[in-house]
């Protein structure tokens, strides 16, 4: 494991700010460039229709140009995440109902629906596509493994729709789905069964997943842990509450990423078992977090994250895309 003062944050830079509440990033790279995908709103955080899934490319990840951008009617689009798959990248993101036939501020799991953008080359983009088997999921982070692709998503136990606070936490669950091509899914297996979040995951060699699941309500987030065929899961508290989870394999390193309890700030850890290591919290505060990952080498690599502390700093317009170079010294 490496010692949390041989990590380094090189630089910090803003990368995207048109004056909306641009948020939720994730990042990768496809046919030898980097892609960089986040919603924009001008709204901010909450759910409006106003909304739109923006995705950028760039070669050296100094300068970034838009290659795509989406949105679906009467839905709110938001927490865009990559997938290469099958030669394709795709970006999935939960859309959630709130048309002009609902009541301010009626917004339910069960009417979420899943979408997907994708693309052969990065330049010729088709959708976006509503996911088949999807509908009451608020879908998430996604992998692949095994010619299958799998992504997390939460929904309400039977689909009851229960109100909000404790007893609607102890009925989310977040359920694990699995696509043969990317676009039609069946479910799998439930990672949590109760306070189910959002929860990002990895593939072992040998198939096993790892994850990192945010607790609905605030609690501890949890390590979970399942082998093929994914049907039963263990889970351990880590012990600090995080928002927004980011888990990359980096060498032979587990890092993780996410929203720090408050005053709330994008903080990173090492993952070492079963335990947390702290290592950094990047610049940021207000309305801020939900970390991307690439790469660059087994020493270097980039960290994509929003924040609003240069911006409105609270949920509100103006939050920006920031990049950070970071480094194992």
């Amino acid at each position: 494991m490496a010692n949390p003062s041989s990590f380094q944050v090189e630089s910090v830079r803003q990368v995207f700010n048109d004056g909306n509440h641009n948020a939720f990033t994730d990042l990768c790279r496809f046919r030898g460039s980097l892609y960089l995908t986040f919603r924009s709103c001008p709204d901010g955080h909450m759910i409006f229709p106003s909304s739109r899934i923006v995705v950028l490319r760039s070669e050296d990840a100094r300068e970034w140009k838009p290659v795509f951008q989406f949105s679906v009617p009467d839905r709110d689009c938001r927490d865009p995440h990559f997938l290469v798959f099958r030669n394709s990248l795709f970006v999935y993101t939960g859309a959630w109902l709130c048309g002009p036939e609902l009541p301010l501020g009626r917004h339910e799991v069960n009417d979420m629906l899943g979408y997907a953008a994708w693309s052969d080359d990065g330049a010729a983009w088709h959708g976006p596509q509503f996911l088949e088997g999807t509908y009451g999921h608020y879908v998430w982070r996604a992998g692949a493994f095994g010619g299958k692709a799998y992504l997390n998503a939460r929904r309400m136990r039977s689909f009851i729709r229960a109100a909000r606070g404790e007893k609607g936490h102890s009925m989310m669950e977040s359920a694990m789905l699995e696509s043969d091509d990317g676009l039609v899914w069946r479910f799998v297996g439930l990672s949590q069964e109760v306070n189910g979040d959002e929860t990002a995951f990895l593939f072992e060699e040998d198939g096993a997943v790892v994850a990192v699941a945010r607790s609905l309500g605030g609690g501890s987030a949890q390590l979970c842990r399942a082998r093929p065929p994914y049907k039963a899961w263990t889970r351990a508290d880590l012990g600090s509450y995080i928002g927004g989870p980011m888990l990359a394999k980096w060498g032979a390193r587990y890092l993780v990423g996410g929203r720090t309890p408050a005053p709330y700030r994008t903080g990173l850890w090492w993952l070492d078992g079963d335990r947390l290591e702290r290592i950094t919290e990047l610049p940021s505060g207000g309305d801020n977090s939900y970390p991307g990952f690439t790469a660059l080498d087994d020493r270097r690599c980039l960290i994509s994250y929003y924040s609003s502390h240069e911006g409105s700093g609270t949920s509100l317009a103006p939050s920006a895309i920031y990049l950070a170079d970071c480094r194992l010294s």
